[in-house]
């Protein structure tokens, strides 16, 4: 009885410990699997150094600097078209609007309810893409956003006081959208070219709402390849994709997902 009292109270006490040391570390601004373990697989000290792999980004007046302005206007111009509200509703990356986002390229709506495992490996890797993946260069650097720098609102201005001084290099956003685009594809590759497209375009509607530079964003999905890549060397994804996988195949089976309709001509880019 004594034993088994104080393995109770060790118990109690390692509890504690490691509450207060992740109570310590979100206070302290870091937030990864030890503070958020929801929202995360990883811990800050898993994923590459953003630093070292992406390039400084454009200095004002460069030539780099020139395309990034140019797709500024282009994004601008953007907003006007049936195009702008697509980035509008892009700009929800929590892990119920990154669903609603993939639902219709991934043939099923994606939910708690209809896909359990596959919602919850896609909440479990939003903190990896969109905090861990580019969160050491975002800090580095602190670039200007474009709203900022041009003194033009976003057509989102509900989120510019949040993100007025969040450094924009590289895209978190577009991270997360990248990075959800290339394990869905890999559950359900029948449907790759839908879903690829759509991750696509949610890194492009963050230059359309003017909240990125064009580096920012092609950047951004840099850095979501390479926590995709480290996300597959662990250990609590491989379990959650696995889990995943089974219950898009189940759903496949009961004829769930619908197929995939693509259908592309080169030809009509000309």
């Amino acid at each position: 009885m004594k034993k088994i009292l104080l393995c109770a109270a060790l118990m109690i006490a390692a509890t504690t410990v490691m509450a207060q040391d992740a109570a310590s570390k979100a206070r302290a601004g870091v937030y990864d699997r030890s503070t958020a373990p929801q929202y995360f697989f990883l811990e800050e000290k898993d994923v590459a150094s953003s630093v070292y792999l992406l390039p400084p980004p454009p200095e004002p007046g460069s030539a780099k600097f020139a395309v990034d302005e140019a797709r500024f206007n282009w994004g601008r111009y953007q907003r006007l078209r049936p195009r702008g509200k697509q980035a509008i509703a892009d700009a929800d990356v929590t892990p119920k609007g990154v669903a609603v986002a993939f639902s219709e390229a991934f043939g099923i709506e994606i939910n708690e309810q209809n896909t359990p495992e596959i919602y919850k490996l896609m909440t479990n890797m939003n903190g990896d893409a969109g905090v861990l993946s580019g969160g050491e260069a975002k800090v580095y650097y602190q670039r200007m956003r474009p709203f900022v720098y041009f003194g033009i609102g976003t057509s989102v201005p509900e989120d510019e006081a949040a993100l007025v001084n969040n450094g924009s290099y590289p895209s978190g956003h577009t991270a997360i959208g990248w990075a959800t685009a290339l394990v869905l594809a890999e559950i359900n590759v029948d449907r790759q070219n839908e879903i690829l497209k759509r991750g696509y375009e949610m890194g492009e509607s963050r230059v359309i709402a003017g909240y990125h530079y064009q580096s920012d964003v092609d950047n951004g999905r840099i850095v979501a390849a390479g926590v995709v890549a480290r996300l597959h060397a662990d250990e609590g994804f491989q379990k959650q994709l696995e889990k995943a996988k089974k219950e898009f195949a189940k759903l496949k089976k009961e004829g769930k997902i619908a197929s995939s309709t693509f259908s592309f001509n080169p030809a009509e880019l000309n």
